[in-house]
């Protein structure tokens, strides 16, 4: 039987501290950017600086490798190589409201824009109310007054000269004008009038009657006096308000002349605020009213007045250093777009422009914007929108109730803002393989992928970027300096969490926790510095709080709960090796495995497929085993066997491939009737040749296994088989290294089914001789006769139609 035992030296590779040319991280300059992720750096660069719209990036890989960092540090330092970006201000549309202005502005004049146009407003408040008031304004309007009351009056003059010439009287009374008419000056009584001649009467009624019709379009012109009066009153406020605004407007339009953008909203300003000048005398005439005026805060809330305001979208000042880079954490479309805010008023949902609020697109305009993936994809209709807005390279504000089909009283469709931006979606591989799939816009706006690994090789020179590496989180975040020996301890932790002997693990955040909580053991101790003895009193007491379900797997196996022999030999049983996730934590769990044969048609019957316990995984490796019998053993004869396999008292889902080495092993159990020893676990997958393949989790399920066997007493006897290849990722515990250097455990690799089973049973599984059959006495030989006396008997079992009689699954 060959020798499978592993050398001491491969159960656990170790940094040697003498290798190591400081002392502490103290003397050791700080490592800038990641260890062993040369090719995301390319991606995240490429992207950063191409000025391309389309090259925006996915960044994915594990959590705890750096991403955020990273990307957050480089896109920060191409940022800082751009300029600081334009204001970008919303305006009143004074010719259509609904669709409020977008206008770009110099760097840090959109906040002096609000500034100033608060401070024009103030000045009218002040300037037009004290205009119309002034002696020269009431002069006027006092010579206009007159101007047209002297018009009336000739006009009443011409009425009365014509009546009067006609001997006709006007008699002003309350119910309005009457007319009679005269003789010798007197009216003329109606007894009178009806003793005179009829020529007389006629004449005097055509004297009435001509005045009448004078009396009529003199009443008629009276409206159009008033009219004419109001429009000339209208245009001397006018006049006087234009001479307030011109005076007030002069300052902002100096201020802000080498703004050209701003000259076509500085005319119709002009314009509008002459036509509105009522309302600063309405509000003037408020304060007048008021016992206690409210001053110039009222300007400021009275919702008439926003027309005049500045609503800054996105603003920026001299003191800022290249272009913005945002993150936004929670990219609801709203968050992102911006949104429209209203205001109830009485009873009735209103709203303007200065009710636009900016998203992250506006902020990050110029620069660059990072986003969660599975945030913004979680998000209603954010991520459409953000296509939207990528696509038509422009920022719309997205209300949610419009893409809901649901509206307000009022709307508003504000111009949308020039958009150039770079967008960063920081995710995992399987939602860019999603996206990449499903998405046909993903791939035209996300050019650029960069993908963080989870290991690097380990050696010497990655060793010191990785001490520069704890060097530099020492420093940040103001921690003891830590020795050569714990780096050496927190390296072979990485070595560990990589689960090869040959890489260091990149997901580092787990490593930098043990670092913390090392710190924290050494400032107890009053320690200056942090050491091998920290970090491994680190790593022990997590293992402590987080060893409740690993303690009670324990104890139930310890009191019978979970029947695991590390004893005897059994036929057609062998202890397996699975490996339980929780969260974070990895525990190795050993589990029995059994098997029972028989004479059948071929079949073997997985349980816990039949159960629906078993995942695809599993069931295709119990194919596997299947193919492997039927093809090596008894091939000139039908496969005539019925065989099952189950894992015993496992009550949850089976799935994954890693126990078909034992499960192979326990049915050449079962087919040779050779005992298998319970001292030894055996974990490993299997193809149809018999080959041994690796498996994950090595160290744990050896270790899981391992804790058994100390708690029913270590004899020497007891072991592990794992797969050769697994021996690279073996990074055992260093009790388990010292039980095998003292040979109280076993720890042996194999490269094929017939090694395991040779080391099981302590018989050799035999080779086939040139004549054909397997060594006499050899595993292999046992099962070949035992299913050839399988097939004997069914054959024994067939009527004259060759049809079964025997249901083989009885």
């Amino acid at each position: 039987m060959a020798d499978t035992s592993i050398s001491i030296k491969l159960l656990r590779a170790i940094v040697d501290p003498k290798t190591l040319t400081f002392r502490t991280t103290a003397s050791l300059e700080p490592l800038i950017g990641p260890l062993g992720q040369e090719r995301a750096v390319e991606a995240i660069r490429l992207s950063a600086q191409m000025r391309h719209r389309r090259f925006n990036l996915y960044v994915y890989g594990a959590e705890g490798s750096g991403r955020h960092s990273t990307v957050l540090r480089l896109l920060e330092e191409v940022a800082a190589q751009r300029p600081v970006p334009s204001d970008w201000v919303y305006l009143q549309n004074f010719s259509d409201p609904d669709r409020p202005l977008a206008v770009s502005l110099p760097l840090g004049h959109g906040v002096k824009l609000r500034a100033a146009m608060s401070r024009l407003a103030e000045d009218l408040v002040t300037h037009i109310p004290a205009l119309l008031v002034s002696e020269d304004y009431q002069n006027r309007r006092t010579a206009l007054d007159q101007d047209f009351a002297a018009r009336h009056e000739a006009a009443l003059d011409d009425l009365r000269n014509a009546a009067q010439a006609r001997e006709v009287a006007i008699i002003k009374t309350p119910m309005g004008y009457s007319l009679a008419a005269m003789q010798a000056g007197e009216v003329v009584k109606p007894d009178v009038m009806a003793g005179l001649p009829v020529a007389a009467r006629q004449q005097l009624d055509a004297n009435v009657t001509a005045t009448r019709d004078d009396l009529e379009d003199f009443l008629l012109s009276l409206p159009e006096l008033g009219r004419a009066e109001s429009e000339a009153i209208a245009e001397l406020n006018a006049r006087m308000a234009g001479i307030a605004v011109n005076s007030a407007m002069s300052k902002i339009t100096k201020a802000f002349a080498k703004v050209p953008a701003l000259e076509p909203y500085f005319e119709a300003l002009r314009a509008d605020l002459i036509d509105k000048a009522d309302l600063f005398l309405s509000l003037e005439r408020s304060r007048a009213e008021n016992p206690f005026p409210p001053g110039i805060a009222a300007l400021r809330d009275d919702p008439r007045f926003n027309r005049y305001r500045v609503n800054v979208i996105a603003s920026h000042t001299k003191s800022e250093r290249g272009a913005p880079v945002v993150v936004e954490t929670l990219p609801t479309l709203s968050n992102l777009t911006g949104r429209i805010d209203y205001l109830s008023i009485q009873g009735a949902l209103v709203t303007d422009f200065t009710q636009i609020k900016p998203g992250a697109l506006h902020r990050a305009n110029g620069g660059f914007l990072v986003l969660d993936a599975r945030r913004i994809l979680n998000e209603p209709h954010a991520w459409e929108g953000l296509k939207r807005c990528l696509e038509t390279t422009s920022v719309h504000v997205i209300a949610d109730a419009e893409r809901l089909g649901l509206t307000a009283t009022m709307t508003l469709e504000p111009q949308p803002i020039p958009l150039d931006v770079r967008v960063i979606l920081i995710g995992d591989r399987m939602l860019h393989m999603l996206l990449s799939e499903l998405d046909p816009d993903f791939e035209e706006f996300f050019r650029v992928a960069a993908e963080f690994g989870e290991d690097t090789r380990r050696s010497l020179e990655t060793i010191t970027l990785f001490a520069r590496m704890v060097a530099t989180i020492v420093e940040k975040e103001g921690m003891r300096a830590v020795t050569r020996d714990g780096v050496a301890a927190l390296a072979d932790a990485a070595t560990r969490a990589a689960e090869d002997q040959e890489k260091i693990s990149l997901r580092l955040n787990r490593i930098w926790d043990i670092l913390r909580e090392a710190d924290h053991i050494a400032a107890q101790s009053k320690a200056r510095t942090v050491n091998a003895t920290h970090i491994a009193a680190a790593i022990a007491a997590a293992d402590r709080r987080t060893g409740g379900p690993r303690e009670r797997l324990q104890e139930m196996i310890a009191r019978g709960g979970i029947m695991i022999s590390t004893a005897g030999s059994i036929v057609g049983q062998v202890n397996g090796l699975s490996l339980v996730e929780i969260g974070d934590l990895r525990i190795g769990a050993p589990v029995r495995i059994t098997a029972r044969v028989r004479m059948g048609a071929g079949n073997i019957i997985d349980i816990e497929r039949e159960a629906k316990l078993g995942g695809p995984l599993h069931s295709k490796a119990v194919l596997i085993l299947s193919s492997y019998l039927a093809t090596r053993y008894a091939i000139d004869v039908p496969f005539s066997l019925w065989a099952s396999l189950v894992f015993e008292q496992t009550y949850g889902g089976v799935e994954g491939d890693s126990a078909s080495l034992a499960e192979l092993c326990t049915l050449m159990s079962a087919l040779s009737d050779v005992p298998i020893s319970q001292s030894f676990a055996v974990t490993g997958s299997v193809n149809q040749m018999g080959e041994v393949q690796p498996i994950g989790g090595i160290s744990e399920k050896i270790e899981g296994f391992f804790d058994v066997c100390v708690a029913q007493g270590l004899t020497g006897r007891q072991g592990v088989i794992i797969p050769k290849q697994n021996v690279v990722n073996l990074m055992l515990r260093p009790d388990v290294v010292d039980a095998v250097a003292k040979s109280k455990f076993q720890i042996h690799a194999v490269s094929h089914v017939d090694e395991a089973v040779a080391q099981l049973t302590g018989l050799p599984a035999g080779e086939r001789a040139p004549h054909g059959d397997f060594e006499d006495g050899t595993i292999n030989a046992n099962i070949e006769v035992r299913l050839l006396g399988f097939a004997e008997a069914r054959a024994m079992y067939r009527g004259p139609s060759d049809s079964i009689l025997y249901n083989p699954n009885d």
